[in-house]
């Protein structure tokens, strides 16, 4: 019988390769195309809007950073009064009437979100569900993050987990936070991966009973991770100490074993 740990760390293998090859969106991710139009206003560092009136929200990246104006500065720079083409899985608004989707300045191979991660102004989210465009968007921002632009000239750019009080600065950003899993403990219905001692001070990333099979699916059951670095990405939130949520296997990456 196949071990599933032993496939996803395949998987994994597999999918950094793709990474460091610097293959672009263009190649690896082309959803179907949801219409065009013309660049009217940026709104924010990942929401523009068309002549016709249409909110677009950036699939796939999340903003970086704190600084919500450099995030529009870049945006504009790329797509300010463009002609632009958008394509995706679905052209339905979500619940503020935003359509999201993958946007191409006309006559560009390469998405705004890649160029927006290749200078350092975005994260890639942990919602992407098409693995050859998360690896895509995974290469832009690991280019980004070896040549120290944008955000990653910031040495703080990734959250360090023993630093509990610098990761409580980020409440309510999206945050990259790297450490080692301490221990591992469930507590009713969620199950805590504890990269500190002091369970209400650290720093702690959380998994909802429900989420866990789809992790244990993966390879990266909570018990497996015990011990081994990694990196999580999400929403800061404060529980006693500094928590982010895991919903989606996407959201940690394995950095190396025990």
């Amino acid at each position: 019988m196949t071990d599933p740990a032993w496939c996803y760390r395949a998987s994994a293998a597999a999918f950094l390769v793709l990474a460091s090859s610097g293959q672009t969106l263009a190649a690896d991710c082309a959803p179907e195309p949801q219409g065009e139009g013309r660049v009217a206003a940026v709104v924010d560092g990942r929401s523009l809007r068309l002549e016709d009136g249409r909110e677009v929200r950036l699939a796939g990246i999340e903003r970086g950073g704190t600084d919500r104006a450099s995030g529009r500065t870049a945006l504009s720079a790329i797509v300010g009064g463009r002609d632009v083409t958008l394509h995706g899985e679905d052209d339905m608004p979500d619940r503020y009437g935003r359509q999201g989707a993958f946007v191409f300045v006309t006559g560009s191979e390469h998405s705004v979100q890649s160029e927006l991660l290749r200078r350092g102004e975005a994260l890639v989210s942990s919602d992407i569900s098409e693995k050859n465009c998360a690896a895509a968007l995974a290469a832009a921002e690991n280019a980004a993050r070896d040549a120290k632009l944008g955000i990653w000239a910031e040495t703080t750019a990734i959250k360090n987990a023993e630093s509990p009080g610098d990761i409580l600065a980020a409440i309510g950003h999206f945050t990259v936070v790297e450490g080692r899993v301490l221990s591992v403990r469930q507590a009713g219905a969620m199950t805590y991966l504890n990269f500190g001692r002091n369970w209400t001070r650290d720093f702690a990333a959380t998994i909802s009973r429900r989420i866990i099979p789809a992790f244990e699916n993966a390879g990266l059951g909570p018990k497996w991770l015990e011990n081994r670095r990694i990196r999580v990405r999400g929403v800061v939130s404060s529980r006693g100490g500094p928590r982010i949520e895991l919903f989606r296997v996407g959201q940690v990456e394995v950095l190396g074993g025990k």
